[in-house]
């Protein structure tokens, strides 16, 4: 007997969503749409279907997630819900922690929108007094 799960397809935009990857269901379609997710190795469509054990690549900005599906789910529940649809490999994991800790090691630009408001201004006298 088929049950409703059985029959539902899972949709590798949709399931993204649900999985907290992306914050709307038009933002992981067009992440799947430009290649940033390919499922076990190989670049495929929004409308791909997802199942259990399949392997994903994703990559979001400088990050790269390498997981393997655990649970199907086209519903966007909690986050701990949303960690149970997935494991990451451990490799990943060290690398991204590892960019992470680059990124913050690189020194910030310095970044103004025009003229400096009077906090500012302070801050930037405070600092040449210091020299």
């Amino acid at each position: 007997m088929m049950t409703k799960i059985d029959v539902e397809k899972f949709r590798i935009d949709k399931w993204l969503h649900a999985a907290r990857f992306f914050k709307t269901r038009s933002l992981a379609a067009d992440a799947v749409e430009r290649g940033k997710v390919q499922i076990n190795g190989m670049r495929v469509k929004s409308s791909k279907t997802v199942t259990t054990g399949d392997k994903l690549t994703i990559r979001i900005g400088p990050y790269q997630y390498e997981i393997e599906v655990l649970a199907l789910s086209n519903k966007r529940s909690s986050a701990t819900e949303a960690q149970k649809l997935y494991q990451e490999t451990e490799e990943s994991r060290k690398a991204r922690e590892k960019l992470t800790e680059q990124i913050k090691v690189q020194s910030q630009q310095f970044y103004t929108k025009g003229r400096p408001t009077k906090r500012d201004r302070r801050e930037i006298e405070r600092f040449r007094n210091q020299e």
